[in-house]
């Protein structure tokens, strides 16, 4: 079934619009830019063992970052700072006890004593990003979309209220612990690590999610808890989030290099992939950690360096490719020069282009002799 909903209503607004479709116990959401070889079963083995109403895959930052503003063109991608989750686990590593979006995080934020102390001990983390890969108890999903109308993002709105709701029985049942300035501590991000162990080292609290049994008169507490779980796979497995073009670029370069496994290729004694039908000219290299697509053409002394060129591409002579990605259907005439760059389909550069830090959109036309240096190039709409 395709359903389609309008742009602005986000991720918590399209499941909304087809909840009433959703029939199975357990559902399973996973983002289109999620770029990973693990296994989603492993996610759903996870959540069933636990009884969990979500479970959320948490994954290592990539090396080049997990900004989720990724900039969309090259003149503003080193104006946007690098922003993590801040994340809190419990010591078994299973249960997701506190979450701070990047948003929330660039600057000083907030955090309640009370929560620190009911959840016994926490491990914050700061060196994971999330996945988008949750599994969802079903009619939980619903009953929230259905009472929180206004939740627009699974990963700001939903995961964060669910993770929220766990801990307030726990409060309740603790009780209203002495705090300064009404429960709430305003900390500074580089203080957050030494705060929360003075914090946690005097907490008496119960371990999260023990469980109490209930007397007939009511005299025992009954401790009703719903269970937020992680699945963080092993550093070997691949997991990148394809929301940028750095990201993009990024996981292109991994998919020739450490993550090779996920093209499908193999690799050439050079450490590269030249498919068989490709044709080089005279003197032209095609270096380690590249990848020429079927039935392009590249002339003489050309010069390509951890790049991806796509299938069909036409190349002319003495034409320089380093840190790039081009796309389908390109045609590169003599002596141009493309360094940190996407080229997408059907683009057309003429003689002695030069193309640095620029994203080049479908069909365009760069002509002869032309520098462009961090542009987001597009064909204009007709």
């Amino acid at each position: 079934m395709v359903t389609s909903v309008p742009e602005d209503v986000g991720t918590a607004g399209a499941l909304r619009a087809i909840s009433r479709h959703l029939t199975a116990n357990d559902i399973l959401v996973v983002s289109g830019d999620l770029v990973s070889d693990v296994p989603p079963g492993a996610v759903a083995a996870t959540h069933r063992r636990n009884g969990a109403v979500v479970t959320a895959m948490l994954c290592s930052v990539p090396v080049s970052g997990s900004s989720e503003s990724g900039s969309a063109s090259g003149k503003d991608k080193t104006k946007k700072a690098v922003v993590h989750n801040i994340v809190g686990l419990d010591p078994t590593k299973q249960f997701l006890l506190y979450i701070a979006t990047g948003a929330e995080i660039e600057k000083d934020y907030k955090i309640q004593k009370s929560i620190l102390r009911a959840v016994g001990q926490m491990d914050i983390r700061a060196d994971l990003m999330d996945a988008y890969m949750y599994a969802f108890k079903r009619s939980a999903l619903q009953e929230v979309l259905d009472q929180k109308d206004t939740f627009r993002s699974l990963r700001q709105d939903v995961l964060p209220y669910l993770v929220r709701s766990q801990l307030r029985s726990e409060v309740l049942l603790n009780g209203t612990p002495r705090t300064e300035e009404n429960g709430i501590e305003k900390v500074g991000s580089h203080k957050i690590q030494v705060l929360l162990s003075q914090i946690l080292s005097n907490s008496s609290a119960t371990s999260f999610h023990d469980l109490y049994a209930c007397g007939a008169d009511g005299s025992i507490p009954v401790r009703k808890t719903h269970k937020c779980c992680v699945y963080i796979p092993p550093s070997s497995n691949y997991c990148a989030r394809l929301f940028s073009i750095q990201s993009y670029s990024d996981i292109n370069r991994d998919v020739i290099g450490e993550a090779s496994h996920l093209s499908g290729y193999s690799f050439s004694a050079q450490n590269n992939i030249i498919h068989p039908s490709a044709q080089l000219g005279s003197k032209t290299t095609v270096g380690p950690h590249c990848m020429l697509g079927e039935g392009s053409q590249m002339g003489d002394k050309c010069s390509v360096k951890r790049s991806v060129i796509g299938r069909h591409c036409r190349i002319g002579s003495n034409v320089k490719i380093a840190n790039s990605v081009v796309m389908d259907h390109v045609t590169i005439a003599d002596g141009c020069s493309i360094q940190g760059s996407v080229i997408c389909s059907n683009v057309q550069l003429q003689e002695r282009a030069v193309i640095r830090d620029c994203q080049v959109g479908a069909g365009f036309v760069v002509t002869a002799a032309c520098e462009y240096k961090g542009e987001a190039l597009a064909r204009k709409e007709k």
